[in-house]
């Protein structure tokens, strides 16, 4: 898992798409704060979610580590929310 992290670590763009779809494991905040963490101002993370950002902090659980993961993930961040009905449904 150490090589996978490293590699994650480095890539120009990360896409965390569906963002909180299901339980966040202990594991994977901490990997997840990690990945963050060595990124930081170096390279773009992209993240889709249907889970309000005001519900991002009970989501993971954890006061400590939601502070530190939506600092990373906030800092210097471009927020688009798109507003109305799925264009899935529309098909």
């Amino acid at each position: 898992m150490f090589l996978q992290l490293n590699h994650l670590e480095r890539q120009a763009l990360i896409i965390l798409d569906d963002f909180g779809l299901q339980p966040m494991q202990q594991d994977v905040k901490l990997a997840l704060l990690q990945i963050l963490e060595e990124r930081h101002g170096k390279y773009a993370t992209l993240i889709t979610s249907q889970l309000p950002v005001s519900a991002r902090h009970e989501y993971i659980n954890e006061p400590t580590v939601a502070y530190a993961l939506m600092v990373r993930l906030t800092a210097g961040a471009h927020r688009i929310e798109l507003k109305g009905e799925s264009i899935r449904r529309k098909k």
